[in-house]
């Protein structure tokens, strides 16, 4: 399950994410409230499914005080089948946290904590537009390992002007705290950002990102960091469960502002989408009109959508895991397979079909072969 918390402190202008600035005054009680009613109205959608997984994302959730999120996980408890071995995760902003949010959301159950860092120079962080200086970020994670043992740190890199040293700076100090997970993006400019309307100066090239992306996967490599997926990576194995659901083609419902669902039955594979502006997707809710988009996958485009997902894992995935979850004999994508492994861009192995480095570091290409 996601849960969307749509609103921000102030919208970044790199983002293309559903956030929106916070009014003066939050309407926390009544989106709540709308969720709850949200997930109710979905319950038909997933009768008698086990929910291992959830994820508030946003926006950032660590807006929404405790009590806010306890309500939330308190509905989803009582109206669902909640493993009680479920991973649950909970965005958080640095400059949106104390001790007392920290030691709450461990409290009520959140066992799994994930900081948009991007960043621990002030210089990068001030021209990202993020509300939080590198000191915020410290102070965070430093009260976060008193409660969580399992801890993300979001870093952006390929920043405007950042040097290697730049970088090299932000790989060790993300590695000192010795968390659990890692993932490291690559800065690209989205439409509909500030970004895209003004483009930042001196971005690196593709080049020098694919240079700095090989320092990233190096060092972390070197201290037991393995790189699961393209921007992932774990260490002792402790992957993020709900992504390696995405990235799996695996279901999920997702509740809240903006929120997508693909959800799986015997003759079909469905995609929703929510109301986008939290006004409207409040008043929308109370008249089960919430949600705009309610599609059926066609045959044709399943095999995109799967590879879409499932190529973005290094150790790609089990021949059979394409037939289980898109219903498609194998035999579907033979010629695109072919073709992507002469281009050097897949390998078949022991009953897997694995992404080269070649198709990592091209990953746009190879998908390309199963967009037809």
């Amino acid at each position: 399950m996601y849960i969307h918390i749509p609103w921000c402190v102030k919208k970044c202008p790199y983002c293309d994410f559903n956030s929106h600035n916070s009014p003066t005054e939050l309407p926390e009680s009544k989106y709540v409230d709308a969720l709850i009613a949200d997930l109710e109205q979905a319950l038909p959608l997933i009768w008698g499914r086990s929910i291992r997984t959830i994820f508030i994302g946003g926006g950032t959730p660590s807006l929404f005080s405790p009590e806010a999120i306890n309500k939330i996980l308190q509905s989803v408890r009582s109206l669902t089948r909640l493993s009680p071995l479920a991973e649950i995760t909970i965005e958080a902003n640095p400059g949106t946290v104390d001790n007392e949010h920290i030691a709450g959301y461990h409290k009520i159950g959140v066992n799994r904590i994930s900081f948009g860092v991007q960043s621990f120079n002030d210089k990068h962080l001030n021209a990202l537009g993020r509300i939080h200086d590198s000191s915020a970020a410290i102070n965070a994670i430093t009260k976060a390992k008193k409660y969580f043992s399992q801890i993300n740190l979001d870093i952006i890199y390929g920043l405007p002007n950042q040097t290697f040293n730049e970088l090299k700076e932000d790989i060790n100090k993300a590695i000192s705290f010795d968390t659990t997970h890692l993932s490291f993006y690559n800065l690209t400019i989205e439409p509909n950002t500030e970004f895209n309307k003004n483009p930042p100066k001196n971005l690196p090239d593709n080049d020098l990102c694919y240079q700095m992306q090989d320092l990233i996967v190096s060092n972390l490599s070197n201290i037991g960091y393995s790189r699961y997926e393209v921007s992932a990576y774990a260490k002792d194995d402790n992957f993020c469960n709900h992504n390696l659901n995405y990235w799996q083609f695996g279901d999920y419902l997702g509740i809240g502002a903006g929120a997508h669902s693909k959800l799986s039955f015997h003759d079909k594979i469905i995609r929703q989408v929510r109301q986008k502006h939290p006004k409207s997707y409040m008043d929308a809710v109370a008249t089960n009109k919430h949600i705009i988009e309610n599609k059926t996958v066609t045959k044709d485009e399943l095999p995109f959508e799967f590879m879409l997902n499932a190529l973005r894992l290094n150790s790609g995935f089990a021949t059979t895991l394409f037939v289980e979850r898109t219903g498609l004999p194998l035999g579907t994508i033979l010629k695109q397979l072919e073709m992507a492994r002469q281009k050097g861009f897949l390998s078949l192995k022991d009953g897997k079909i694995l992404p080269t480095i070649k198709g990592q570091d091209f990953l746009n290409d190879l998908l390309l072969l199963f967009l037809s």
